[in-house]
């Protein structure tokens, strides 16, 4: 197994490598402008087409387990398939520029219509009364109800995609929870599946953080955000002693990003829901909690305070993953778990906004 995660990983950052080294033959169509757009927080022309070796990690990892014997080749076949639509549309997306939000929230509907189809990836119940009265009355609710949630939380990992090893680190620290209940219910082929997907995400990381030497982009995002989805609704319907409200708490911190991001264009700011803004809170972080070299424009002093910012949010992620992996079983502590970390958001969120950021969460100039 182990020998899958690290076979996964050498190919991401070998392929990593080979894009960030000859990136003046592919600049004119893979490089991220700096200045395109109010979310750019980096210096220089950068390639935004990671998703290339994650998705390669991925599929080389799954050949390695295959081989082993560990996991089915028509299963591997399978998760490969049913990610390509919303891989190959993100990665449209990075080289053209000009692909819709919608048309990339599209593809993940297909993506996971195909997985509830090939894989049966559907959501049998959800521990909440009504709708899973509903659910087991008629199946195509579930179906759709599962299709939605997997768009969902592709869109939300594309939303925190904002700084170096940011989406990143946060999708291998939820990978690592999956593998570990998977593990604990002796779901070798779940396990195995995990393992691979941590490792595609982790040789990726290894070139975006801290350095940030090549981007995610939109095809990198969707992509980390499927395999998380997908992996969580298979360990639900294959092993019915893991709470539905498991997989949700762990991917808690992006899914209310992106509600809170709703809520704050449409309600508060009156504008367009799609509409890119520089206020979600990794952006809050980075404008009111990281102080280095406050008011320089240097490179490597934005880079620094870039790197320094995703700590932070990989802390964010934590909160909710720690408890998470140690009340699986339990539906009403995971419950909590998501409630107290709402609230905590948005206690911090109102506390940068107004300029009164807790003192012990500031990182002061150096000298």
């Amino acid at each position: 197994m182990l020998l899958t995660f690290f076979s996964a990983t050498f190919v991401s950052m070998t392929i990593a490598l080979f894009l960030i080294r000859y990136i003046h033959l592919h600049q004119r169509f893979s490089g991220d402008n700096p200045l395109s757009g109010p979310q750019k927080f980096h210096i220089g022309l950068t390639p935004r087409i990671g998703g290339i070796p994650i998705f390669a990690g991925l599929a080389v990892g799954g050949i390695v387990a295959i081989l082993q014997h560990l996991l089915p080749l028509q299963a591997a076949l399978f998760i490969l398939a049913a990610a390509t639509p919303v891989f190959l549309l993100g990665i449209i997306e990075d080289i053209s520029k000009r692909v819709a939000p919608v048309w990339r929230l599209f593809a993940s509907f297909v993506s996971a219509a195909l997985a509830c189809w090939l894989l049966g990836a559907t959501l049998p119940y959800l521990g909440i009364i009504g709708l899973d009265n509903l659910f087991a009355s008629y199946p195509l609710t579930a179906a759709a109800f599962t299709v939605v949630a997997v768009g969902g939380i592709c869109h939300s990992i594309n939303i925190i995609d904002g700084y170096n090893g940011l989406a990143s680190g946060v999708s291998a620290i939820i990978l690592v929870a999956l593998a570990y209940v998977a593990f604990e219910v002796g779901d070798r082929q779940l396990l195995v599946a995990c393992l691979a997907s941590a490792g595609a995400v982790t040789g990726f990381m290894f070139w975006n953080f801290p350095r940030g030497l090549i981007f995610a982009g939109d095809g990198g995002a969707y992509l980390m955000g499927f395999l998380i989805a997908e992996l969580s609704v298979l360990l639900v319907v294959r092993n019915p002693s893991v709470s539905p409200w498991f997989p949700f708490t762990l991917v808690i911190y992006p899914v209310w990003e992106t509600f809170f991001s709703i809520y704050r264009r449409r309600m508060v700011r009156k504008q367009a829901v799609g509409l890119p803004d520089a206020l979600h809170l990794h952006q809050m972080v980075f404008a009111r909690l990281v102080r280095w070299m406050v008011g320089k424009r240097e490179a490597r002093h934005l880079l620094r305070r870039n790197s320094m910012t995703t700590p932070y949010l990989w802390g964010m992620g934590l909160l909710t993953v720690t408890p998470a992996v140690l009340v699986w079983r339990y539906p009403h502590l995971l419950q909590l778990c998501c409630l107290v970390f709402a609230l905590f958001y948005v206690w911090l969120y109102r506390r940068l906004v107004h300029f009164r950021a807790p003192r012990w969460l500031v990182i002061h100039r150096g000298k």
